[in-house]
């Protein structure tokens, strides 16, 4: 069976910004995601913490993740778009890496569905 790679990003955000980020990443970043072509399985807040947010992005493999994020993240549409509104709200940030087959990566995105709204 073919495995696919889950990216976990998770994030602790500024005192008081949850609000503003989660309307930044659903309305202009996670969009934008999409539309360049990256598999956005989750996002949303936390349930854990306050303050806390994760984005999960599925790739075929490491070289995938590698270049879909470098061309991404080196467009002049993330750097002059919101990447503004949402680097200046997080304190910090981890990410993750595992592999899970497809029904895995399916289920959680029919999981999370409704915390990415």
């Amino acid at each position: 069976m073919k495995q696919m790679l889950l990216e976990i990003r998770t994030y602790r955000l500024k005192p008081g910004t949850l609000d503003a980020f989660h309307q930044a990443m659903h309305e202009r970043a996670v969009p934008m995601l999409r539309g360049k072509g990256m598999d956005v399985v989750a996002y949303g807040k936390s349930d854990h913490e306050e303050e806390t947010y994760h984005l999960v992005r599925a790739y075929a493999d490491r070289a995938a993740l590698e270049a879909g994020q470098a061309a991404f993240y080196g467009s002049p549409e993330w750097r002059e778009g919101p990447r503004g509104a949402l680097v200046d709200r997080i304190e910090t940030y981890l990410n993750t890496l595992l592999w899970a087959s497809p029904e895995a990566v399916d289920s959680m995105r029919a999981l999370n569905g409704p915390a990415s709204s």
